[in-house]
């Protein structure tokens, strides 16, 4: 039967609810996606050895700041860290490589062409990558693995131990339209 017949299925269009298209050909998402946040996909290089992935190289040209501040930071499963956290002057830079994340991203940033846009990424050892997130994008992240998770930060500002650049709203609270 080809695509243009019309096959008769009992519950259509009552009960089925018709599948949108969530990837291009290609692979890419067609989810809409916060203006200003990146993803750059890592590679690995396996041998026999095990396996290499590089984090960051300034020769990428995929962002301009340097790199000032490097940290590494774990989740418990099931747990989320932030729970809300959003950045007035300094970009995260998330690298994933290992367990299971769930990344919310919330355009908190009045005047942006996606302000109010519920961003939401599934990063780690099946998406491994450097993730770019600007100022004034609220983000929270969960580990929705059954393992620890880990991802490396390198912000774009050295942290100020005595006023630092982090804001944080609960879970539930009546700013953000989404629960991580």
């Amino acid at each position: 039967m080809s695509k243009h017949e019309e096959l008769v299925v009992h519950g259509l269009p009552e009960a089925g609810v018709k599948e949108p298209q969530r990837v291009t050909p290609a692979g890419e998402s067609v989810a809409p996606r916060i203006d200003g946040v990146s993803f750059r996909p890592a590679v690995a290089h396996v041998d026999e050895r095990g396996s290499l992935i590089e984090v960051y190289s300034e020769g990428w040209r995929f962002t301009e700041e340097p790199v000032v501040h490097v940290y590494q930071v774990t989740i418990r499963p099931g747990q989320i860290r932030g729970p809300w956290v959003v950045h007035l002057y300094q970009h995260d830079r998330l690298f994933f490589s290992n367990g299971t994340a769930k990344v919310a991203l919330w355009d908190g940033r009045e005047g942006s062409p996606t302000e109010g846009l519920v961003d939401v990424r599934f990063l780690g050892v099946d998406q491994p990558g450097l993730l770019v997130i600007p100022p004034g994008v609220w983000h929270a992240i969960r580990n929705i693995g059954e393992a620890d998770l880990s991802f490396v930060n390198l912000p774009t500002q050295p942290y100020d131990y005595a006023d630092p650049d982090k804001h944080r709203l609960p879970v539930d609270n009546d700013v953000i339209p989404y629960r991580p």
